[in-house]
């Protein structure tokens, strides 16, 4: 079974400023991968640059975007040309058809009508071969286009290769930050046709130039038949470490032998999972492209020097360092499925993530929060919390726990001493419990998370031996009470006094909700569901307000945005009331049936959700993909559980969505997860075992997992109603009110 053959980059594709669906773009990339490429179609620097529906191409993008919301740096761009010279952003387009083009997530193939030429390439790891087919090899040229900020080239003729660096930057990089490439050609270069081009596009008339936003004009002398093969190395540390990033992972073979390195290593990420290939071929298409877009991110950012040991260019204090580095993620996004699914696909890999993190901590002072490459600061919280806890639960290793336990509470004890690091209003929050509406953006979603936040770091330290800060930390992850108003039945904004935020609306979005309102930013209380149902007055009642939330018309008011914003528009279209899938912040709601002891409605929503708004389409994504972590929701949901709890070890049940599944294992075992009766019409489970005896609980434990085993469903047409006792339910353990 070929499960490449499933997936489609252009997933999620079809997105603008003013809608998304998946805001993605169609990466050719290792897993993980330090170099990854796209089409370009649009001239802007960074943000929405690719859209399926053009028909004119700018060129093959490296670019290490993580979102359009975030931008790019170190990008290049290039573009076969035959003709007259043709430089600027605006002139140089050419038409293409999308589909005689190919693209996967191992090769892309294009050819650029106009210039009658076309570019084919395939990836490594820092690295890539390029192989390129002019129908008119008279004036046949490579362009190579930087964009804003410093940039260098340099010809060496008698190598045949283009090195030099940019410093293309959105943000987050230190002064002398650049990515360093050399491009090494099988033909010789036609040195009459070789140019270095200022930003007004005039030719320097140098074989090395250094300025603002250069290009260059590589003039190729081809063979008879028109075609010739590039290698690119590139480097975040040097141009000498990029030619040997180009010669130890490409070296002499050609394209095609590398194309099918690049194919072996996508199949054996893809085949962790194994699915009957008689499925459905839409929804086979549809699991294996998310799976694919799961092991994109984070990107590593660390290279291999000449002895071997593994360095980093540290985009947080602008030096050289040893061990290893990732970057491009905002742990906001990620610590609710993309890192929990890590902890069962690849934990060895997620140990250096960690402990790459940590280093992070140690280069700059403080835990990252979103990074892309250094600190951006971006969203509420420091949930970089939750990834530790989940890996120390999990007992994930590869990683200093002692040293990120260090920065996880300097964060939670210390304000900041600058923008965009630890936890804002933390003053205010040690004080008072909470963060004052008036003072603070978005207070309710910032204090949520801080309490979520402090119970992850009690589970660090019950684990570490901290009892002392164990029983400080699980007190002040009941904070979220504070923020409880009984009278509108929500959280709501207190203002210092200790008064209400006047004027509440639950649809207005903004304020002191992020990108939501009180129905999506209410419920990040995973950690204590029942003391949260205690205060809406039980478990039932909890329910029923559930039930409101997903009855209810998908209704909004832009509130402090003052516009309507990106993730309203996708929740009015989804038509899940205002359950709002498309944004992290409403990813667990179906689950939390479950934990109420209500699970055929978890089984509802969930299998709808999948089966409605997820597919292999450019439109098949209803929201932002964000660093994979939408794709790992569905991969969950596919599975049949969900990580409702990061930091406790346990998975939600759902429904799963395939007949049978196989999970490989890094420690050689197996999961084996098989659905009897399963349908879109019999999407209820009827009852579940375990190893061959009845599971009546309603989650599995990590360990369970991990250890190998069968879980079958016996899946029905008919919602099971039954009471479970609260041993059955997922917490009974490990709650907030049992972590003192």
């Amino acid at each position: 079974m070929e499960r490449l053959s499933y997936v489609n980059p252009l997933q999620g594709t079809a997105s603008v400023y003013e809608y998304s669906y998946g805001n993605t773009l169609p990466l050719v990339s290792r897993p993980f991968g330090m170099a990854s490429w796209s089409l370009q179609t649009r001239e802007v620097k960074d943000g929405w640059f690719f859209h399926p529906s053009d028909r004119r191409l700018n060129g093959v993008r490296l670019t290490r975007q993580p979102s359009p919301w975030i931008g790019d740096y170190g990008q290049l761009l290039l573009l076969p040309q035959t003709g007259p010279s043709c430089l600027a952003p605006e002139l140089r387009p050419s038409s293409y058809e999308p589909e005689k083009s190919t693209l996967r997530p191992d090769y892309l193939s294009v050819r650029f009508s106009r210039y009658r030429a076309s570019l084919e390439l395939t990836p490594a790891e820092r690295s890539a071969a390029i192989r390129l087919a002019y129908e008119d090899s008279r004036n046949a040229r490579l362009l190579l286009a930087t964009y804003e900020g410093e940039s260098s080239f340099q010809f060496d003729y008698a190598a045949r290769t283009l090195s030099g660096f940019t410093r293309a930057s959105r943000g987050g990089t230190p002064d002398n930050f650049a990515l360093y490439f050399v491009i090494a050609f099988d033909c010789e270069l036609d040195e009459t046709a070789c140019d270095i081009y200022n930003a007004e596009f005039a030719p320097v008339g140098a074989l090395s130039h250094t300025g603002e936003q250069l290009s260059a004009s590589v003039g190729l002398k081809l063979p008879t038949d028109g075609t010739t093969q590039a290698k690119i190395g590139l480097s975040f540390i040097s141009l000498e470490q990029a030619a040997l990033n180009m010669e130890r992972e490409l070296g002499d073979a050609d394209f095609d032998e590398l194309r099918s390195q690049a194919a072996a290593e996508w199949e054996e990420r893809l085949g962790t999972i194994e699915i009957k290939s008689d499925e459905a071929v839409d929804q086979l298409r549809t699991f294996y492209t998310c799976l694919y877009r799961t092991f994109l991110f984070p990107r590593k950012s660390y290279e291999l020097d000449a002895s071997g040991r593994t360095v980093h260019y540290s985009p947080f204090n602008g030096k050289l360092c040893e061990g290893p580095m990732y970057s491009d993620v905002g742990f906001w996004d990620v610590y609710r499925t993309t890192v929990p699914l890590f902890s069962l696909l690849c934990p060895r890999e997620l140990g250096e993530m960690l402990q790459s993190w940590v280093l992070a901590y140690k280069e700059s002072g403080w835990m990252p929060k979103w990074v892309s490459p250094g600190e951006r600061g971006a969203m509420p919280g420091t949930l970089i919390d939750a990834v530790f806890a989940d890996a120390i639960a999990k007992e994930i290793d590869g990683f200093d726990a002692q040293t990120a336990y260090q920065g996880l509470l300097k964060h939670a004890t210390l304000p900041p001493d600058r923008d965009m690091v630890g936890r804002e209003g933390l003053d205010h929050y040690i004080r008072l419990g909470y963060l004052p509406d008036e003072l603070v953006h978005h207070s309710v979603s910032h204090s949520l998370d801080y309490a979520y936040g402090d119970f992850c770091l009690s589970v660090i330290a019950r684990a570490l031996g901290d009892g002392e800060s164990q029983l400080a930390l699980s007190e002040r992850a009941r904070n979220y009470r504070l923020l409880f108003d009984a009278e509108v039945g929500f959280m709501h904004g207190r203002q210092e006094s200790g008064a209400w935020r006047p004027d509440f609306n639950p649809l207005d979005w903004g304020g002191p909700y992020c990108e939501g309102g009180a129905w999506q930013c209410s419920w990040a209380v995973q950690h204590d569901i029942r003391g949260y149902a205690e205060l809406l007055g039980g478990s039932e009642q909890m329910v029923r307000k559930l039930d409101e939330l997903f009855a209810a018309k998908p209704h909004f008011n832009v509130g402090s945005y003052g516009m309507e914003i990106h993730e309203m528009s996708e929740m009015a279209a989804a038509d899940l009331g205002q359950f709002a899938i498309s944004n992290q912040p409403s990813f667990h709601f179906p689950y939390l049936f479950t934990a109420l002891g209500a699970p055929s409605r978890t089984q509802y929503w969930a299998r709808k959700t999948m089966e409605e708004h997820f597919s292999a389409e450019p439109n098949g994504l209803p929201g932002d993909e964000d660093n994979g972590s939408l794709s790992a929701w569905y991969i969950f949901g596919a599975m049949g559980m969900y990580p409702l709890c990061p930091g406790v070890p346990e998975y939600t049940l759902g429904s799963p969505l395939f007949g049978s599944m196989s999970v490989k294992l890094q420690n050689g075992r197996r999961l084996d997860i098989q659905s009897v009766n399963n349908s879109s019409d019999h999407k209820y489970v009827k009852s579940v075992a375990l190893n061959g005896e009845t599971h009546e609980k309603l989650f599995f434990t990590h360990a369970q997992l991990t250890e190998g085993a069968k879980i079958v469903f016996q899946m029905t047409d008919e919602a099971i109603l039954q009471s479970y006792s609260p041993q059955q339910l997922p917490f009974s353990q490990s709650d907030v009110s049992d972590c003192g």
